[in-house]
């Protein structure tokens, strides 16, 4: 079993955990209620602060700061936290902050991401698995990113926005409301403008049922009634588990509204 190797000039505080065969580089800064996960890296100058969990085998890149406070004036400080899941990679100078008390009390980040360069998580946000932000993008607080999401370089998202599995978002976008599951968005004010056929084809979905998602995309852009009586009509229609999900994911309660097709 690898030994925990710590560098002599990083700076662990008295009462923080530090699992088995984790590497602390030069210089990085952990704090006393952090609870780093078996094989962790910390590469240089990583700062590890507040009630923060951190998974196996993560990697965190030089300049990182995660766990700090939250950038919220209502933040009174009060005690929430940040959990990071297992094998995510974490870039450079990425910041991650905890959570607030009237967001829930807790940032969460599922398993194997990847955060760019310069990624922000702000406060209660709830990321799922496989989520990958490119460099500079950044999530206002409350956020919700399901599994296997992309979200282009330099974008932002609105807070309290939820955005569904599988969905995409392009470079330099802002994105101010629900995005449907396997969505695709782009433009700068983010237009729902497809389906992200791509991630579609990489997860094994089958023809009939990328077929069935073609013909659901064209009901909610096209069909008779408001954006909710569209959306309703999918689950009375179809046997395809991916179009039940946007179903599902549509008539859930949210604090915002939802892109449609062709408009910001």
């Amino acid at each position: 079993m690898t030994e925990t190797a710590i560098h002599p000039s990083a700076f662990i505080e008295p009462g923080a955990v530090i699992g088995q065969g984790c590497e602390i580089g030069p210089f990085c800064h952990v704090g006393s209620d952090v609870r780093l996960g078996d094989r962790v890296t910390l590469k240089s100058h990583v700062v590890v602060a507040g009630h923060t969990v951190i998974g196996d085998e993560t990697v965190i890149f030089p300049f990182a700061c995660i766990g700090e406070v939250p950038q919220d004036l209502k933040f009174k400080g009060e005690t929430t936290r940040l959990v990071v899941g297992a094998r995510n990679r974490i870039r450079e100078h990425v910041t991650m902050n905890t959570g607030t008390r009237g967001g829930g009390g807790v940032t969460r980040i599922g398993d194997d991401g990847l955060f760019m360069a310069g990624c922000h998580v702000a406060h209660d946000v709830q990321i799922g698995n496989r989520v990958v932000l490119v460099n500079s993008a950044a999530l206002a607080g409350h956020c919700i990113i399901e599994d296997d999401v992309i979200i282009g370089g330099l974008s932002g998202v609105h807070q309290f926005v939820r955005i569904g599995q599988g969905a995409i978002i392009g470079a330099v976008t802002m994105v101010t409301n629900d995005v449907i599951p396997f969505g695709l968005v782009q433009a700068p004010r983010g237009v729902l403008d497809g389906l992200n056929l791509v991630g579609l084809k990489r997860r094994g979905a089958s023809r009939s049922d990328i077929t069935s998602l073609r013909a659901a995309f064209q009901m909610l852009a096209q069909g008779e009634g408001t954006f909710q009586d569209r959306a309703s009509r999918l689950g009375e229609e179809t046997d395809s588990p991916y179009v039940r999900q946007i179903f599902d994911f549509v008539t859930s309660q949210s604090d915002r509204t939802y892109l449609t097709p062709g408009k910001s």
